[in-house]
């Protein structure tokens, strides 16, 4: 009973501490002019600066949050990406605050319009556990630059990289500019309730539905970065050593927990034994011992792993054909590392055909034609990633053409996530609205539009009383 008194009374202070520090930025924000491009650089480049010096301290806290986690996946899908997204938009940033010129129609001239870039407010950004500091910093790179504060909501499940980021953040910035909030489920609700002028979440879908009706009572805009099921589709004529090799490292990166790794593979019929023994392959040569091997990343905590485990068992009792990747045959136990395992003849009943994956399992169906590859895709709800392997253009314009998914890689996994110039975000069930790169510029940013004229006012010309010659004539001319 203490326990859980203890635990009431942490997060009642961390929702107070939450409230004060959004109506403190948003008391800033009011009283403020909006920042010009020099102060936005200068938010930017310190918190550049400041990613840089704590970045050993950093792979240390991610490390201990996954109790393994590879350095160098950290270093290529966290603090890398993270870096280059800010130097991306420290070099753009000048042009995409220059208000656009927009067309006007004869029918309104001598007049000018334009679009304007103005900062939304307070901005709140709700981080998932399985890439704690990039989904951190990725979406505040786009809140500064559009001219926003924010408020960051990091998850509990990473409570060291939680604890350190809200110190760099403190270190960094004047709270009433950027400010982070911890605590547990509890506390991530009545964040999401708070009436921020974006909010933007990344996690399950099941979270963002309920992170969607808690913005609707406010109309807070939402930007939604979910996961789904993302397809792997192996083309008839492919090498398959190509395509394996790359599937293995999208699905092995960070044990398989990122909203686009491969969740399933759709391979011709008569290859699925050549995928099966090429990405056996690719898997040994990258990860030939797993227990002790520090570039093989843990399962982040029990509750996941069992969830994991708990799906290659029912997968198993259901019938499937589950081939473990362990080269070394170590006992793996105690260490919460799950081997690759690829799983053949599933059935639709199985939770690892229902769920997101989100783990080093990987599924392989087979398929007749690739119209029937792209049906079965069709008929489930639309991915966040979609892979498409072969070199044949034609192919590849036909599966574009006829799918769709958030993103697409043509003959790689992953990959697109990393590019600053292409937007990221789902559609239908992975999501709605992008960003990274200029379009978290524009999605953080309000568009105000503008017309303007001067002295000369030729709109008097269709006031009233209508039916002069005038009118007659405007109506002959543009209604038509």
């Amino acid at each position: 009973m203490a326990s859980e008194t203890t635990t009431t009374t942490a997060s009642e202070e961390q929702i107070r501490h939450t409230e004060r520090l959004f109506s403190l930025q948003r008391t800033a924000f009011r009283q403020s002019a909006p920042p010009g491009l020099a102060e936005r650089e200068q938010h930017l480049e310190r918190l550049k600066q400041a990613l840089l010096d704590n970045r050993e301290r950093l792979i240390e806290a991610i490390d201990q949050d996954f109790s393994c986690r590879s350095r160098d996946e950290t270093l290529i899908a966290e603090i890398m990406p993270s870096v280059q997204g800010i130097n991306h938009t420290l070099k753009h940033l000048a042009r995409w605050m220059k208000p656009s010129r927009r067309h006007v129609s004869v029918l309104f001239q001598p007049a000018r319009n334009r679009v304007e870039y103005q900062p939304k407010g307070v901005t709140g950004i709700i981080v998932p556990w399985n890439y704690p500091l990039y989904l951190a910093v990725g979406p505040l790179v786009a809140a500064l630059a559009a001219g926003n504060r924010a408020l960051i909501k990091m998850s509990e499940f990473t409570p060291s990289t939680s604890e350190l980021f809200a110190e760099i953040i403190e270190a960094t910035f004047p709270e009433d500019q950027v400010a982070v909030v911890k605590g547990e489920a509890d506390v991530a609700a009545h964040f999401s309730a708070l009436p921020f002028d974006h909010l933007l979440f990344t996690g399950s879908t099941s979270v963002g539905r309920k992170v969607m009706k808690a913005a609707a009572d406010n109309l807070t805009p939402v930007t939604l970065e979910l996961g789904g099921k993302s397809p792997a589709v192996i083309s008839p004529d492919v090498p398959m050593r190509d395509a394996a090799q790359r599937i293995a490292f999208g699905k092995a990166l960070n044990a398989g927990q990122t909203c686009v790794a491969p969740d399933y593979v759709l391979c011709p019929k008569d290859r699925v034994q050549d995928f099966v023994e090429q990405f056996s392959k690719a898997a040994r040569r990258m990860y030939p011992t797993l227990r002790d091997n520090r570039d093989y990343t843990a399962i982040v905590n029990d509750r996941q792993y069992q969830r994991l485990q708990g799906y290659l068992d029912q997968a198993s009792d259901l019938g499937a054909e589950l081939i473990t990747l362990n080269p070394g045959n170590e006992d793996l136990t105690g260490t919460r590392k799950l081997p690759l395992t690829l799983a053949l003849n599933t059935g639709p009943e199985m939770a690892l055909m229902q769920d997101e994956i989100f783990g080093p399992i990987l599924p392989v169906i087979g398929y007749r034609t690739l119209d029937d590859a792209m049906r079965y895709i069709n008929e489930r709800p639309r991915p966040l990633a979609l892979y498409f392997f072969g070199y044949d253009r034609e192919q590849q314009q036909h599966v574009l053409g006829n799918t769709c998914s958030g993103g697409v890689c043509i003959n790689d996994s992953l990959m697109h996530v990393a590019q600053d110039d292409l937007p990221f975000g789902g559609v239908g069930n992975s999501g709605m609205g992008h960003y990274h790169g200029h379009e978290g510029f524009l999605t953080f940013s309000h568009h105000r539009a503008i017309f303007s004229k001067q002295k000369f006012n030729s709109g008097r010309f269709i006031y009233a009383p209508h039916g002069t010659i005038l009118h007659r004539l405007v109506y002959r001319f543009f209604i038509r």
